[in-house]
């Protein structure tokens, strides 16, 4: 979440008028995250979201996000959910941006996961791979191989401004990953960015998931690999083998990876820590100074790329693997 577009107290108030949410009594700006511009509206019924898309967000795919939280939301994953106007609608339009209303969902994210929170996470997103399983809407995934060509080649010219010898080596991984990127594992909806943020505790129970918009059919192992990433990290950079069993335990006793899956683990975890490491980078590159916005520093996912380069064995990550 984050805020690019700036919005006034009368237009928010017009907008407003289309729900069914009483009548507003504050609002302020969110700036995590690093996609649409978000505010916390507080009404005199409910609190809600305010979700703006940005440019990057394609309006056309506003009905596979939406939809799909109705969807999850239906099959009893705890998700927030897009409220509709009076006219039936999901979204409407705000300061020149397409723009939704979503409900607030209690909780909040964990700074400091435990393993055992790492374990109901893992569990979570085999819930929402297996509740998706009959969503009719496709999205292909805009930022898989083709799509981290196209990120490399805006942001390759400057990338040794970021680090000495950063152009080589990234040139050579996406090469690497062009002729080694599996192509046959089960595949359905992912959330593929279920990072911290994005997951909501109460206590120290998991609550819901939030944030869709970069949702897409892709293999399902790699959005276990994504999660690895997020979640299985020290600050130091180390990979915390007993977060990493947690979540794979947690995942598989909902939803067991197949041998297939298993042995592309690593290669997967390789190509998310890519993908997150090139987003960052391109973010770090071309955000405008004055946006409500914390960007996220690219090193970080290129040194758990170089970690992931050295993985021998799925076991490594805590899984089980059968002798």
């Amino acid at each position: 979440m984050a805020v690019y577009t700036d919005i006034t107290e009368g237009e928010l108030r017009d907008f407003l008028t289309q729900y069914d949410v009483g009548e507003l009594t504050s609002y302020k700006g969110i700036a995590e995250g690093v996609e649409n511009s978000n505010f916390l509206l507080h009404t005199t019924k409910d609190p809600l979201i305010l979700t703006l898309y940005e440019k990057r967000v394609d309006a056309g795919d506003l009905p596979f996000f939406l939809g799909l939280m109705q969807h999850l939301a239906e099959r009893g994953l705890s998700c927030p959910l897009p409220l509709p106007r009076h006219d039936g609608k999901l979204t409407g339009e705000l300061s020149g941006r397409p723009a939704a209303l979503i409900s607030f969902l209690e909780g909040m994210w964990l700074r400091k996961p435990e393993a055992a929170h790492c374990g109901q996470v893992g569990q979570a997103l085999a819930q929402l791979h297996l509740a998706a399983q009959d969503f009719a809407i496709r999205r292909p995934n805009a930022l898989s191989l083709d799509g981290w060509v196209e990120l490399w080649a805006k942001a390759a010219p400057r990338a040794d401004e970021v680090l000495e010898g950063l152009e080589a080596e990234i040139a050579e991984e996406l090469d690497y990953l062009s002729g080694h990127w599996p192509k046959a594992l089960p595949t359905g909806v992912i959330h593929a960015d279920l990072f911290q943020d994005n997951v909501f505790f109460l206590g120290d129970t998991l609550s819901g998931l939030i944030d869709f918009y970069f949702a897409c059919n892709d293999m399902l192992a790699y959005d276990v690999a994504i999660c690895l990433n997020a979640w299985c990290f020290q600050p130091d950079g180390s990979y915390n083998f007993a977060k990493g069993a947690a979540m794979l335990a947690g995942y598989q006793s909902v939803r067991p990876l197949s041998e297939a899956e298993t042995a592309a683990l690593p290669i997967l975890a390789r190509g998310s820590a890519l993908r997150f490491f090139l987003t960052r980078l391109y973010d770090w590159l071309t955000t405008p100074e004055g946006a409500l916005v914390v960007k996220k520093d690219p090193l970080e996912y290129l040194r758990k790329l170089r970690f992931h380069r050295a993985i021998v064995s799925p076991s490594e990550y805590g899984l089980e693997v059968p002798a």
